[in-house]
């Protein structure tokens, strides 16, 4: 439950990013030992602005029939138009009573991202950590207007824009003030990482320049994984803004025909591959009309192998000039095979 329960806008191409409390392969379920009475919070409405973050306290009353343990309030969206669309009180301990019939007191601590209105919607036990099979223990609990200006943006730029298949690339990542559309003017902690990380809020924390910029550099193999730019919060429980990303990939396709000379309009496989198994993209067989016109042949789409196979009936005798066209898909850039030619006969 613990990762992103904060915004992680994911695509070079966008892409969205699992959260960490997104359902696991098996069935989530509450804990049978809490019974929550009441949510309480401190204020019903804050100002937030900029990177900043105002502590609301909350106040839970529960019973548990388990040993000591920590609970953790859970938030979501439902207002607004702010970026952040959950948030957490992470940790809160009891501070009076018995386990059975105690008090336990916290804090969420609310960035300007949260923009909008936030409801309390459920109750977890424990020590928050990914693959925890315990889920919420559902409460419908008040809620808390959240006025956010001057909120943070985030802007990636990957180098080289489409990275070649075996290259290591930078990524470029500035924050600013969407209001102003100017830094910020100081040096920011920002997160740039890949893979888990980006759901799990790992990685290392580095400070960007006056300007908001910060540079990573990545090896090769990461260009295939989720990588993400996310903006850390005074708390550990949740990210003030995160923005996910896969690197665009060329798209380079080979094809070649099973024959290249067969009676006219014998049916030819051809037979071939796009880099990086782009898994049900298209790919289009074309066939030379005259001098400069392409048209449709036969198309395919690509297997999770990365093969594909596409079928020409050359129609002339003499040569019949062939290509296979790959479309942009997805992070994959268009791209053609080489010319081929099947002999009609």
């Amino acid at each position: 439950m613990m990762a992103l329960l904060g915004t992680v806008s994911m695509a070079a191409a966008l892409v969205t990013a699992p959260s960490a409390g997104a359902a696991p392969s098996t069935a989530q379920t509450p804990d049978p030992g809490l019974t929550v009475k009441s949510v309480t919070l401190g204020r019903s409405s804050v100002l937030v602005s900029g990177l900043n973050r105002v502590a609301v306290g909350v106040t839970v009353k529960a019973a548990y029939s388990g040993s000591e343990t920590p609970l953790n309030v859970l938030f979501k969206r439902t207002g607004g138009v702010g970026p952040l669309k959950s948030m957490i009180a992470g940790q809160l301990k009891r501070t009076g009573g018995s386990l059975s019939d105690g008090t336990w007191t916290g804090t969420v601590d609310i960035p300007s991202t949260a923009n909008g209105t936030f409801k309390v919607y459920g109750v977890l036990p424990g020590y928050l950590q990914v693959g925890d099979m315990t889920t919420e223990t559902p409460f419908d609990g008040p809620s808390v207007a959240v006025t956010g200006v001057h909120l943070p943006k985030l802007a990636v730029q990957v180098i080289p824009r489409v990275v070649p298949f075996g290259s290591p690339y930078q990524v470029k990542a500035v924050i600013y003030d969407s209001a102003t559309a100017r830094p910020y003017g100081v040096r920011l902690p920002l997160v740039v990482t890949v893979d888990d990380a980006c759901a799990e809020r790992g990685g290392i924390a580095r400070l960007t320049d006056t300007a908001g910029v910060l540079y990573t550099s990545f090896p090769a193999a990461t260009a295939d994984w989720l990588n993400c730019v996310r903006v850390p919060g005074g708390g550990r429980f949740f990210d003030t803004l995160g923005l996910g990303f896969v690197p665009l990939r060329p798209g380079i396709v080979a094809a070649t025909p099973s024959k290249t000379s067969v009676p006219v309009s014998t049916v030819v496989p051809v037979n071939g591959t796009v880099a990086g198994a782009p898994y049900r993209c298209p790919v289009l067989l074309q066939r030379l009309h005259g001098r400069t016109v392409w048209r449709l042949a036969s198309q395919d789409t690509v297997r999770a192998s990365g093969r594909f196979t596409v079928r020409a009936q050359p129609p002339n005798l003499g040569n019949n000039s062939y290509r296979v066209y790959f479309p942009t898909c997805d992070r994959f850039q268009a791209g053609y095979s080489r010319t081929f030619a099947i002999r009609g006969t």
